[in-house]
């Protein structure tokens, strides 16, 4: 309890720097892959508070790790910056109003926060072991394009977390709790369609359209749906469409597909079907078609014994204090959701709906998220097959509100995530200080992460030629 008691004093006595950090990071939303001006700012802090930086991890303008201490062993905590296209929004508003000069871009994930309170869990942690002399490491990883650019994957191709023994991360959610929840392994395919330009009027049968090919491609996928295994999902974007003339066939088009299945055993064969579906379109309308993997993810493996440490912490902590002010804006925001969304909030935890909470004030039990229902896909998957791993959920917003909207958005400056924020670092370099203090923690979770392998080796889901998108500035 005491050594608790010290690492949350060491999260508070930084946490005002930690939280400017995540709102500058929420002022300058960037895509995966072009975060540059947000890596910048984790790299200056990181060097602020006298970690050991590397940059361009694996090959990525926007990756980089600050280690600090020595010897001992290595803990990681992991975070993102990452924002989403489409969910620019005012902070504070209960109504939306997208901000001038973000380009429609937002932090619709709650990813601001997510990077900086990993960061302030890294920096406590660091100066625990530099004030009570302690051999071991800790590493900030900062993690780019998570949302649908598998960064982490990339980075775990590249061996960059091989001499890791534990890995620690979060998300905003609107519960706090530890994750349960398993992780869909998930492949993005682009199917480019080639055919022949023609005028649609007076020449239609010289001209052989990819458009078509494209839509006969989405034809076969949809009737596919009723004989894939449960739990698999598979959804699709015309990323190109092939122009906007209707009277030239259109010569080219693409098609973006995301395919996902319980584990890589499964998706493997989905996605070679999804293929045999894009060349019978290619074969049907006498176009051609190839195909280039754009990501992909694996499963993600839960780890008993450090999930066991991590609800421990939360326990100890207790509830995000929130207060009545932090309360009647989420009333507000709940104003704008459907009775639904509130419900199935509760219902992915496992808890009976309560519509007198608008802001979490518990810590929800211990496998209450494991529900089937809700699940996405996350490059941390990877993560965790290389390395025992711990992923928490910190309440910041209010229960009902979508992931992925503009109401997130709106969230993400409040008084509420900020204490979020700060409970969730608390959480998460607590476990890390019991990590460091029980060596046989770690054993325990290295033996549960070996029966959960089951001896099966790593399988990177990417192409081994397949390099990491360089982004653009902007």
């Amino acid at each position: 309890m005491e050594n608790t008691d010290k690492i949350w004093r060491l999260v508070d006595a930084k946490k005002d720097d930690f939280i400017t950090l995540s709102d500058t990071i929420w002022g300058t939303p960037e895509l995966n892959f072009s975060e540059f001006r947000s890596a910048a700012e984790h790299t200056a802090m990181l060097r602020a508070q006298g970690f050991r930086v590397t940059e361009n991890i694996a090959g990525i303008a926007t990756a980089m790790v600050g280690e600090a201490g020595e010897g001992g062993p290595v803990i990681a905590i992991l975070g993102e910056y990452d924002a989403l296209p489409g969910l620019s929004q005012q902070a504070g508003m209960a109504e939306p109003q997208p901000v001038e000069g973000q380009d429609g871009k937002g932090h619709g994930c709650g990813h601001n926060l997510l990077g900086s309170a990993a960061l302030l869990a890294a920096t406590a942690v660091k100066d625990y072991l530099a004030a009570n002399g302690l051999p071991g490491r800790v590493r900030y990883y900062g993690c780019p394009a998570e949302e649908g650019g598998a960064g982490k994957v990339f980075m775990v191709r590249d061996g960059a977390f091989d001499d890791v023994d534990i890995a620690i991360t979060w998300h905003p959610a609107p519960v706090s709790a530890v994750n349960a929840t398993p992780s869909l392994a998930n492949k993005t395919v682009d199917f480019s369609f080639s055919g022949r330009a023609a005028h649609a009027s007076s020449a239609p049968h010289l001209g052989r359209s990819a458009l078509d090919a494209v839509e006969l491609m989405n034809v076969g996928v949809n009737y596919m749906r009723e004989h894939m295994p449960q739990g698999a999902r598979v959804h699709y974007a015309i990323i190109d469409a092939g122009g906007v003339a209707p009277n030239v066939v259109q010569a080219h088009a693409k098609v973006r597909y995301s395919i996902r299945a319980i584990d890589l055993p499964m998706l493997t064969p989905l996605v070679a079907r999804v293929e045999r579906i894009a060349e019978g379109a290619a074969m049907m309308t006498e176009t051609t078609v190839t195909h280039k993997v754009i990501s992909g993810v694996s499963d993600l493996l839960a780890n008993a014994p450090l999930s066991a440490a991590m609800q421990d912490n939360f326990v100890r902590l207790g509830p995000v204090p929130f207060d009545d002010e932090d309360r009647a804006f989420a009333e507000k925001i709940r104003a704008t959701l459907r009775p639904e969304d509130i419900a199935a909030a509760f219902a992915r935890y496992a808890l009976p709906v309560d519509r007198s909470k608008p802001l979490c004030d518990f810590i929800a039990p211990l496998g209450s998220s494991g529900g089937a229902g809700n699940v996405g896909s996350t490059d941390l998957g990877d993560v965790s097959w290389v390395v025992p791993t711990v992923y928490a959920r910190g309440a910041t917003y209010a229960i009902g509100t979508p992931g992925h909207s503009w109401q997130l958005t709106a969230q993400g400056k409040t008084p509420a995530a900020h204490k979020g924020m700060v409970h969730i670092a608390k959480v998460m370099a607590g476990t890390a200080v019991d990590a460091l203090n029980d060596p046989t923690l770690i054993a325990r979770a290295k033996a549960d992460h070996a029966e959960r392998t089951g001896g099966i080796a790593y399988v990177c889901p990417l192409p081994k030629d397949l390099p990491a998108p360089a982004g653009k500035m902007g």
